[in-house]
């Protein structure tokens, strides 16, 4: 979601050297973008390293520091680093290490869309004269890396039409949908086009995936659990070769969807609004219960936001992005 911001900075100063700072487990994303001259790795976790890092920054002596997060500790490492101009939105008690604090933007001040909160900033601080338009967030180099996942996906047998899932999320099960209606929405779209299903999650999502894995295997639907086993720069191939997605509200979402792969994408405790995935290539699921979006991590009560959602409502969305007519899913199962 940060995207349209990076590429307005880079259109703002083009002959510029541009380093982005990132957490190691994201920095292969950015890196295969083209707004960056630099990608550097933070990956401090002790006060120790961070002082040590701060350090090794200030080394390069950047003339600027533009923080797209909120977080004290990112400002503080600009100042720690001596950059002498340090442009982010005063929140988290870290306007006094800002040389350019910037107010954050109220309610219904910019478009819902984080997006626009990251974009806002730019516009605030006069890198940019207007609140850019901003559709699709799309990323660099789709095409090659469809080339490349489908080269990993053939050789492993799939063949045909191929479905990615992403039944995880972090930060939580409030976002998650249930994986036995993964595994059905899979099902009923499989039988319909001859697909193979390729289920995505990390490490600790493996048994997870395992499940909707034993569930689709039940059914004689070929499939290949990845949770815990691809580098994101495979994931992004990997991804960038299905057909269609379907995932909760969670980092996989944001890459299926920016790398142009039809998505549908099933909301319940979070906001589709101020974080859903964008153009015309993405479907948001969801039900209207009075208590969505409530953003807990867990569900107090039920979980009615996400077990309202059916699996053959699912099924015929992505059946409709990839082409089929609607209500092709209900036909089958009747």
């Amino acid at each position: 979601m940060s995207l349209p911001a990076l590429r307005a900075l880079r259109a703002a100063y083009p002959g510029a050297h541009i380093a982005l700072l990132a957490k190691p487990w994201v920095a292969g994303l950015y890196a295969r973008e083209h707004f960056a001259d630099e990608v550097i790795p933070y990956p401090a976790t002790t006060l120790p390293d961070k002082l040590r890092f701060a350090r090794s920054l200030r080394r390069q002596a950047f003339d600027t520091a533009i923080l797209l997060q909120n977080a004290f500790e990112a400002a503080l490492i600009a100042r720690l680093a001596g950059i002498p101009h340090r442009i982010g939105y005063n929140r988290d008690a870290r306007g006094w290490l800002l040389t350019n604090p910037v107010r954050p933007p109220k309610s219904g001040e910019i478009p819902p869309h984080q997006r626009f909160y990251y974009l806002e900033l730019l516009r605030r601080a006069g890198i940019v004269d207007k609140l850019l338009p901003s559709d699709a967030i799309r990323l660099d180099g789709a095409d090659s890396a469809r080339h490349e996942g489908l080269a990993l996906l053939r050789a492993r047998g799939f063949e045909g039409p191929i479905i990615g899932l992403s039944p995880g999320a972090a930060f939580g099960t409030a976002k998650r949908w249930l994986p036995e209606r993964f595994a059905d929405a899979a099902v009923r779209i499989s039988r319909l086009r001859s697909a193979s299903v390729a289920i995505f999650g990390s490490a600790s999502e493996r048994p997870l995936c395992e499940t909707v894995a034993a569930l689709l295997a039940a059914e004689d639907i070929p499939c290949h659990n990845y949770a815990g086993e691809t580098s994101l720069a495979d994931y992004i191939n990997l991804a960038a070769a299905c057909d269609v997605y379907l995932t909760n509200d969670s980092g996989s979402m944001h890459i299926a969807s920016a790398l142009g792969v039809p998505t549908v994408a099933i909301f319940g405790a979070t906001d589709a609004d101020a974080t859903g995935p964008t153009g015309s290539l993405a479907r948001i699921v969801r039900e209207p219960v009075d208590c969505s979006p409530c953003l807990l991590r867990t569900c107090p009560i039920d979980h009615r936001c996400m077990k309202r959602v059916e699996a053959g409502r699912v099924a015929d969305v992505a059946l409709e992005l990839m082409g089929q007519p609607n209500g092709a899913a209900k036909r089958l199962e009747s």
